[in-house]
């Protein structure tokens, strides 16, 4: 961290320095369109409404303390033109820019920076319309919009289409799309990107470009390998799927009391292999122990999504999970986008107008991912109980994979973790009180550092959208040492798409004028 009085002199110094000694302020005035003026699209510490745009989608509170480097302004893009400015002038003016679309971002990478430069947010939040065609089953989506308005208005329009995506609905249009997204519909239809069709984005010289005229290189980047390594993604068009009219949810948790070991045991046997219609998502959580007094115990949650009706989901979990005990008191049929509210643990039967809400409950917290190959042997799940029940405070969600996204290939989209891994981890730490970040921030990582036996190796792969920069961080010094530190967390986000990504960069923003702490590099 640095001092308030040297980040005011480095923020003079920059913004100040140009061939024709003209301010940001003037540039962006300048290269925005008339009729569309910036003006009131800019917010500057100064300005009464600074702090509450800037907070207004900080989810994570790590990043929200009086020792956060800060934007020396913001853009709130109202209009296309706006974005171009905000890329025109600051390379003009040599200025790192941030590109946030309003979504969860875990470390912060679209608003904070790792480095004692001064920096702008371009803010997408304001981009956020959602255009249905329900007889042509696509959308055209803005970056800024949120899941959950994108689940609204298709809903809207048609009670038997619907998008696989997040299953939280304030996630960010952009960054979930651009990083590959997932859903709890990803085993029959794909990852999110899997249904991406088309975008529109700003590129380094300014130039708004739809796929046909950025080419298949550059599309392909854009859907998986992070899109503000590459430009400023406008909008995504997306292929809508078919829903039926009722879906089956369930929710059922077991205690090591209630032979949890067994029956996640079985889990790991059959999740990533069931009918491409069923998902059950695992989490793990430390609970008091209902037999032994004063005791901890590891409690396993089963969520699901069946995309049918109830008897028929009874009938499969009794032939291929009957360990679960499923029965009929334990189901909800419901419509899908119900099913989106059950799974953000919001009441069935609440309004759907509730999805367009951006509003969220703010925590400290740390995430990080891995990627499981082969089942944990039974004594191996012995020994994590007894590590999490050890440490508490670090939950861990198993999210099955198989399905139609392990069908396509590898390389389709810069995501390569498709076939041969049975399903992805989440570790996720929430806390409430500042002084103890330190504290849960390391016993995330000693949870992470004991499952290491049981991932993925050579290397240890991790989700590209759980952004997590102790993988690595990138500040960009020079070309060769940028190469060398976007490898450490390339390889682990991308495995044998990184190299492509690179030369593709290399290729449309040769200058690395679109950059953060873990962005793709150029070639030296």
């Amino acid at each position: 961290m640095f001092s308030k009085t040297t980040f005011l002199l480095l923020i003079t110094l920059f913004i100040s320095t140009s061939a024709n000694s003209e301010t940001f302020m003037q540039c962006l005035t300048a290269h925005s369109s008339a009729s569309h003026p910036i003006s009131s699209a800019v917010y500057f510490p100064g300005n009464g409404s600074y702090s509450a745009v800037l907070e207004a989608y900080i989810r994570n509170l790590r990043f929200n303390t009086s020792s956060t480097p800060k934007p020396f302004l913001i853009i709130a893009a109202g209009h296309e033109s706006h974005v171009r400015a905000a890329v025109f002038c600051g390379r003009r003016h040599n200025l790192q820019m941030k590109i946030r679309s309003g979504g969860h971002d875990y470390d912060g990478l679209s608003y904070v920076t790792y480095s004692r430069v001064p920096f702008f947010v371009l803010d997408m939040f304001n981009l956020r319309s959602v255009d249905v065609d329900v007889e042509k089953r696509t959308a055209w989506v803005q970056t800024g919009a949120t899941l959950g308005e994108v689940y609204y208005n298709i809903w809207d329009k048609s009670k038997t289409l619907g998008f696989p995506a997040g299953v939280c609905p304030t996630v960010g249009v952009g960054g979930h799309i651009s990083g590959a997204g997932y859903g709890n519909m990803m085993r029959k239809y794909g990852l999110t990107v899997d249904n991406v069709v088309d975008a529109r984005m700003v590129d380094v010289n300014g130039r708004i470009l739809d796929r046909k005229s950025m080419g298949e290189d550059l599309f392909w980047a854009i859907s998986g390998g992070g899109g503000s390594s590459f430009g400023v993604v406008l909008s995504y068009k997306i292929n809508l799927v078919e829903v039926p009219q009722n879906v089956t949810v369930f929710r059922i948790s077991r205690t090591l009391e209630q032979n949890a070991t067994a029956i996640v045991d079985r889990w790991q046997q059959v999740a990533p292999h069931l009918p491409d219609e069923l998902f059950i998502r695992l989490t793990f959580d430390i609970v008091n122990s209902t037999v032994t007094a004063g005791q901890k115990t590891v409690r396993a949650t089963f969520l699901s999504l069946f995309l049918g009706d109830s008897e028929t989901l009874i009938s499969i979990m009794n032939r291929r999970f009957p360990e679960l005990g499923l029965v009929r008191s334990d189901c909800i049929e419901t419509s899908w986008i119900q099913s989106v509210l059950f799974w953000t643990n919001i009441r069935v039967g609440t309004p759907e107008e509730v999805l367009l809400q951006r509003n969220q409950t703010l925590t400290y917290l740390k995430r990080k991912s891995d990627y499981v190959t082969k089942p944990i042997p039974r004594t191996g799940l012995e020994s994590l109980w007894r590590k999490m029940i050890e440490l508490e405070i670090p939950m861990m969600t198993f999210n099955p994979y198989g399905g139609r996204m392990a069908e396509i290939p590898s390389s389709a989209t810069p995501f390569p973790h498709r076939a041969g891994n049975l399903w992805k981890i989440q570790y996720a730490a929430n806390w409430n009180d500042e002084r103890l970040t330190d504290r849960n921030m390391e016993l995330t990582r000693r949870l992470y550092d004991f499952m290491t036996p049981f991932v993925s190796k050579n290397p240890r792969r991790a989700f590209y959208n759980y952004r997590d920069v102790d993988l690595g961080v990138n500040l960009h010094k020079g070309k060769v040492e940028s190469y060398v530190e976007g490898q450490r967390y390339g390889i682990k986000y991308f495995a044998a798409n990184f190299d492509r990504l690179v030369k593709i960069k290399t290729k449309v923003d040769r200058d690395n004028f679109f950059r953060n702490e873990q962005s793709i590099p150029v070639f030296p």
